[in-house]
Formats: C-alpha cells, structure tokens, sequence
C-alpha cells in the first residue's frame, strides 16, 4: 500500500490517489507481485521465508515464515553499540552469502539496515524486508517508488536516474557494520557528498577493532559507487575469517524487538 501513489476506500480496497498515479500503481503492484513470485523460490537460510503471496483488497500480500529473535536495531540499542568482533564474524558473513544468493537470482535489497536484520538465538542472521527490491536491470526511472534510508542509502539512490547495483546493497551492509560500531546511523548520503566529514573507521575504532575489519568498512563505503566493492565476493574477500563463537548471548536473543 505504497502512500505516495494508493490509499484505502470505504471498502477498505487500495486504491489509486489520482488518475495521475493509476498507473504508477499498478505497474509498482505488477513488480511487486513479480518479484513476490520470485522470492518464493528464493530459499535460503538467512533470507526470511515466503510461504505465500496473493492478490487481495485491490493489492498484494506477502505471507513469511516466523522466526523468534529480536530486530538487530534493538540489539544495539540495548548494548549501546560496540558490538564485539566475535558478533561481528558471527552475524555479517551469512547475511553475505545470503545477498550474494539475492544478487546471482538477479535482484536487489535496497533497503538493508540494522531494523530489516534479524537475529534468531544463537545469533543466526534472517535478512527481512524485500518491499524495495527490485531486479538488477531495472532503471530507476521505472520504479514507481524507491525507499531511501538516511544513513544507510548511498547516494545513487537519491537520484531517479542513480545506477543501482551491486555496489549498492553493499554500502548499505557497510553502514550497518558501522551501525553496530557505534551506535549510530552514518551521516546521509548527500550529506557525504557534499562534505564528508564522516571520520574512516581505521582512525575511529582502530584501537578496538581488527585493521582488515575497519578497512573493509571503509571501503564498502565509499561515496563514489564505482570506488566500493562491486561484487559481494569481492567486498568478502577483506574481511577477517567468521569465528565459531558467536559473541550473542543465548537468552537475550529470545527477546522479542
């Protein structure tokens, strides 16, 4: 029920909010429900599970699989950041592999951040939230609408006419390692461009952290799309071996966010 282009009437259908949006609407409620069919055969076991999806009251649902845990957000939140190396080995790697999975399928997330991760107990990672994503080709001309998250969005995502990739699901993955750093959101995207003044995080964390692990940081976020990562392999190429303690304590989470 995207509100920029659709609201509910009496009825309670979604409906358009204007001749100048119908078809706007629908073409975002074809894609959506596209993409829909295809992350139902996206199986994976850090990727939330779809297990139905349906046309209903004038759009479209999607039905996942539950999974106890808690929002990694709230995680951070609740230990103010800092989170240790051995979470950091435990939680990244997987939702790599699982982007990496997304990718060769020929989609993009575009909307990752620490509120669309889950972490189940034991720390096993659940990437949630595909209501932005789109196939790897598709223009951002044609999106009838694009989710930008301060702090997390690069900046080509700001522009209609932004080449998205790749490239940029892994700034936004990059973010949220710093997120969990220090406990805040980056600075946005334009911000950056304009005048970053965002400190790297081989001089910020240095003394806590592994160099490999700030350095990749760093350069998954890079302004400049062509200077990141391109390639999921590539950006797991420089980061430190995952460890086998999971640095998440069992019974915290268990928390509901």
């Amino acid at each position: 029920m995207p509100s920029k282009l659709a609201t509910r009437d009496d009825s309670m259908q979604v409906v358009a909010l204007s001749d100048a949006t119908i078809d706007n609407f629908r073409h975002g409620r074809k894609l959506f429900l596209q993409e829909a069919a295809a992350l139902a055969n996206l199986k994976h076991p850090n990727i939330v599970n779809v297990v139905n999806f349906f046309n209903a009251n004038g759009t479209v649902y999607i039905a996942m699989e539950y999974a106890h845990g808690q929002n990694l957000q709230a995680y951070i939140k609740k230990h103010r950041g800092f989170m240790s190396e051995q979470f950091m080995g435990t939680i990244f790697p997987p939702l790599l592999d699982a982007l990496k999975n997304i990718h060769e399928t020929g989609f993009l997330h575009l909307d990752i951040k620490p509120g669309n991760i889950h972490i189940r107990p034991g720390g096993r990672p659940l990437l949630l939230d595909f209501g932005a994503v789109h196939p790897i080709m598709q223009t951002r001309s044609d999106q009838p609408t694009q989710v930008v998250t301060p702090g997390y969005s690069p900046i080509e995502q700001y522009s209609n006419h932004g080449y998205v990739g790749p490239w940029t699901d892994i700034y936004a993955i990059g973010a949220t390692m710093r997120t969990c750093l220090e406990d805040k959101a980056p600075p946005a995207a334009p911000e950056r461009h304009d005048h970053d003044q965002l400190r790297p995080a081989v001089e910020v964390f240095r003394k806590k952290y592994p160099l490999e692990l700030l350095k990749a940081i760093d350069w998954a976020m890079e302004v400049d799309p062509l200077l990141r990562p391109q390639t999921v392999d590539a950006f797991m190429e420089v980061l430190p071996q995952p460890t086998t303690d999971s640095g998440v304590e069992e019974n915290k989470t268990r928390d509901s966010a």
